[in-house]
């Protein structure tokens, strides 16, 4: 099951997936910018963070014209986006129109719905029946890029309402006139 918080590797990985400059860099140069960073502050925790991507297989070294450089895995860029998924959404202004998520996740997959329920929570939906959650705010967009890399979103439906009978109770959850 996924930490609620960011761990140390997921930061780096984060930082790895939205610096496009960082997806092909030289191992000095890899451990120098976790080292310079707030994300490790010393250098012997660059390295181990390093050590550990790559026995974990979410990065790894390639050889490029007799250099050896750093690159993101596909692993490694599932888990940069899980992480920036785990990204609350920016708070919107209310649009009066509610956002519900209904999903059937296989039982085989029980690690997966219990996930994206808290997911679900992280950005800020209520649940409000079983498997149904709901929103005055759309689903970050990276939240719904890892559903689709991960190919959960075939059994999730995301849908706009703008009226709902009987919505005071979310109102009030939300803290919505």
């Amino acid at each position: 099951m996924p930490k609620k918080d960011f761990t140390l590797v997921s930061k780096v990985l984060l930082s790895l997936l939205s610096a496009a400059d960082m997806l092909l860099v030289t191992p000095d140069e890899f451990r120098r910018r976790l080292r310079q960073g707030s994300i490790t502050g010393d250098s012997r925790k660059a390295a181990d963070v390093a050590y550990y991507l790559a026995k974990h297989g979410f990065i790894r070294y390639v050889d490029k014209n007799n250099e050896r450089f750093v690159k993101l895995t596909k692993k490694g860029q599932l888990e940069a986006l899980l992480a920036k998924a785990r990204l609350p959404g920016r708070n919107h202004k209310w649009d009066g129109k509610w956002r519900l998520i209904i999903f059937d996740i296989p039982e085989d997959s029980k690690d997966k719905r219990h996930f994206f329920r808290h997911l679900l929570k992280l950005n800020g939906f209520k649940l409000l029946q079983q498997s149904v959650y709901a929103s005055p705010y759309p689903l970050n967009r990276d939240a719904v890029a890892y559903l689709q890399e991960t190919r959960l979103i075939s059994f999730i439906r995301i849908i706009k309402v703008e009226e709902m009978d009987n919505d005071t109770d979310l109102k009030k959850k939300f803290g919505l006139k």
